[in-house]
């Protein structure tokens, strides 16, 4: 209702007085919006204008805000990826060793063994595993431990050490 007593001191030199444009007001509010004034356009884009750079910084305010708890929480995940990692990697060590500590008593055990009881376990075990084992032997007790293994199995064993010490070839085309 601030503008009304504008309205009302623009109306009164065009024959209306106060109290009708006030009724006018009252009764129909959106008719002394349709003719308003050009002025009062001016006025009212003036206005507009006026408080659209304080709308948009409070827009970029709030943007920023929201970015920056977006950002604690990129970080927040960051820093647990990080902490997983380090245990990951302290697992990863603990794994190795142990793995080169078992592998190394592995192939002393099967050293020890008579041939033809490792090659019982060694046609029992996963092929590269077994590979893995043979080829850590001496050569004297790896080509007795496959003369008792099984042709096909003692074959596999072998195309795999084979592979595993050929340089990579590309595949014949043909």
């Amino acid at each position: 209702m601030s503008m009304i007593p504008q309205i009302i001191r623009r109306r009164s030199g065009s024959g209306l007085g106060p109290a009708a444009v006030l009724a006018l007001a009252l009764l129909a509010p959106g008719a002394l919006a349709q003719q308003a004034p050009p002025s009062m356009q001016d006025e009212i884009r003036q206005f507009c204008g006026n408080i659209a750079d304080a709308a948009r910084d409070q827009r970029y305010i709030l943007q920023k805000q929201e970015l920056e708890e977006l950002q604690a929480g990129v970080d927040e995940r960051i820093k647990r990826l990080d902490e997983r990692s380090v245990q990951y990697r302290d697992w990863l060590q603990k794994r190795e060793e142990f793995m080169r500590v078992a592998e190394s008593q592995l192939v002393n055990i099967y050293k020890n063994m008579r041939p033809d009881a490792a090659a019982e376990q060694l046609e029992i075990v996963r092929p590269e595993i077994a590979a893995a084992i043979v080829m850590k032997l001496s050569p004297r007790l790896a080509s007795a431990i496959l003369n008792e293994m099984d042709s096909t199995k003692a074959a596999g064993l072998t195309g795999i050490i084979a592979s595993a010490a050929a340089p990579d070839l590309p595949e014949d085309p043909s």
